[in-house]
C-alpha cells in the first residue's frame, strides 16, 4: 500500500511564476519535492490556496504527485498575514477533499507557518504526524528588518512558537536555522532533522559563455546577475551602491536583475530602487527583466561573471546553489544559511551583508581575474552535485518513516547515488 502525503503549501502554490511578490525558492522546493517523491512511489497531494478561479482546480505535477487548488477568502492575492483568517475555510476544504475525493493520509508535510497552523488542526482530527518546514523565520526576519513596515506580525511569532512544540517533526535546511530554531524558539534537539535544500543538476548545468551572451543580446561589459524577489530584504539597495562605486571606479559593469512582479513592476520596492538608480545614475548599467520561467535561467547564469546574493538574511540560498551549478561564481552575503551553502574561498565568496566596499572589492577581484572565476564556478558544479533532488526526496522520505513506518517501503524507490 502506498504512503499518501497530504502536503500543505497555504500561501503560495508551487506552480506558480517564480520572482513575484509570494514566490520563491518555497515554490521549488515544493514543487521538485513533490515530484521527486512521487517518482519514489509516494502518492502526494500539494494543498494549496487558490488565487485564481480560472485555473484548473487539480494540476497533475508528475505520476502520483498533483497540486489542488481550493478556495479560502477571495480567489485573488492577498498578503500572508490576512490568509490567517481564512485558514478555517481551507481545513475545512482539504477535510471536504478528503472524505469525499481521495481517502486517508498517514501524514502532513506543511512549508511554512501558515500551512503550519493548518497542519497542526488537521493532525489532531486525522491523528497522523506532522512534519513541518519554515523555510524563513519571523524571529530572524525581524532581526534584520531595516523598518517598521518590515517587521513581521505577532501572530507569525506566535504561532510559529506553537508550531514548533507540536510539530512532531521539523525540518532545518541547514545547521544555523536548526541553532535557530534551538535558540529562538525552544525547538526540542531530538525533533530536528538537517536536510540541505536541492538543485535540478539536469536543468542547471554549466552552458557556453559566449553562446548565453549572444542568445542573451549582453555586449562585452562586466556583467553581473541577480535573481529573486525583489524585497528589501534581498539587499538589491546594498548591490547598487556596490555598482555605482565599481563604475566611478573605472569599471563599466552591468547588472540584470531577474524577478519581480509581472503584473505590477513598477510598484513597492521596486519603484524605490528605480529611484536610487536615476540618482546613482545608473540608468544605462542596470537592467529590470522581470520574472523568467526557470527553464531560462540556466542561460541567465552561464552568460553572467558573477552572480550576487546580497541579501540581509536567507535561510538557505536556493538561487546561490543554481548559479554553482551553472559553474558561475557567486558572491553572498555572510548571513543565515549562506553560510553554509556557500563554501567561502572554495565555491563562492563571502562578504559582511550590508558592506558596499567589500562586495564592490570582492567582485572587482573577480571580474579581474578569469583563472579564479573558472576555479571558483568548477568547485561550484561539483559542490551542487551533492545536493540534488533525488538525495533531497530520500533523506525526507527517511524522516517520513522515523514517523510512519510504512514509508519505509519507499525508500527502495530512492534514485540518490551520491
Amino acid at each position: 500500500m502506498n504512503l499518501r502525503v497530504a502536503m500543505l503549501s497555504v500561501h503560495t502554490c508551487p506552480l506558480a511564476a517564480l520572482g513575484g511578490k509570494e514566490t520563491g525558492g518555497m515554490n521549488v522546493y515544493v514543487r521538485e519535492l513533490s515530484r521527486e517523491l512521487g517518482l519514489m512511489g509516494v502518492e502526494v497531494d500539494v494543498f494549496t490556496r487558490s488565487q485564481n478561479p480560472a485555473i484548473p482546480r487539480v494540476v497533475e505535477l508528475s505520476e502520483r504527485a498533483r497540486v489542488i487548488h481550493l478556495p479560502a477568502g477571495p480567489e485573488a492575492p492577498m498578503a500572508r498575514a490576512e490568509i490567517h483568517a481564512h485558514l478555517d475555510e481551507l481545513i475545512d476544504g482539504i477535510e471536504a477533499w478528503r472524505l469525499t475525493r481521495a481517502g486517508e493520509y498517514d501524514l502532513i508535510h506543511a512549508h511554512y507557518w501558515l500551512s503550519g497552523v493548518a497542519a497542526l488542526t488537521l493532525g489532531e482530527r486525522w491523528a497522523v504526524p506532522v512534519l513541518q518546514m519554515f523555510h524563513t523565520l519571523g524571529r530572524l526576519k525581524n532581526r534584520v528588518a531595516r523598518r517598521p513596515v518590515e517587521l513581521e506580525p505577532a501572530i507569525r511569532l506566535a504561532e510559529e512558537t506553537r508550531i514548533v512544540g507540536a510539530a512532531d517533526r521539523i525540518v532545518a535546511a541547514n545547521v544555523v536555522e536548526r541553532a535557530e530554531l534551538l535558540r529562538d524558539y525552544g525547538a526540542r534537539a531530538q525533533r530536528i532533522a538537517t536536510i540541505p535544500c536541492g538543485v535540478d543538476t539536469e536543468l542547471f548545468a554549466p552552458g557556453d559563455r559566449a553562446a548565453a551572451r549572444r542568445a542573451l543580446g549582453l555586449d562585452g561589459r562586466p556583467t553581473l546577475l541577480w535573481v529573486g524577489r525583489i524585497a528589501p530584504i534581498k539587499g538589491l539597495d546594498t548591490l547598487l551602491d556596490a555598482v555605482e562605486r565599481l563604475r566611478a571606479a573605472g569599471t563599466a559593469v552591468r547588472l540584470l536583475i531577474v524577478g519581480g512582479d509581472a503584473d505590477e513592476p513598477r510598484n513597492g520596492h521596486e519603484a524605490t530602487l528605480r529611484q536610487q538608480i536615476a540618482g546613482l545614475g545608473l540608468t544605462d548599467a542596470v537592467s529590470f527583466l522581470g520574472p523568467r520561467p526557470q527553464d531560462v535561467l540556466p542561460s541567465y547564469y552561464a552568460a553572467a561573471d558573477v552572480t550576487v546574493v546580497p541579501s540581509y538574511y536567507e535561510s538557505f540560498g536556493m538561487v546561490a546553489l543554481e548559479a554553482m551549478a551553472c559553474g558561475s561564481p557567486v558572491i553572498a552575503s555572510r548571513v543565515g544559511g549562506l553560510v553554509t551553502t556557500v563554501r567561502d574561498g572554495v565555491t563562492g565568496f563571502l562578504v559582511p551583508e550590508s558592506d558596499v566596499g567589500a562586495l564592490a572589492d570582492r567582485i572587482q577581484a573577480l571580474i579581474a581575474d578569469p583563472d579564479l572565476r573558472w576555479r571558483i564556478g568548477r568547485e561550484g558544479v561539483r559542490w551542487a552535485a551533492q545536493h540534488r533532488w533525488p538525495c533531497v526526496a530520500e533523506a525526507v522520505c527517511r524522516e517520513y518513516a522515523s514517523l510512519q513506518p510504512s514509508a519505509r517501503g519507499h525508500l527502495a524507490g530512492a534514485r540518490c547515488h551520491a
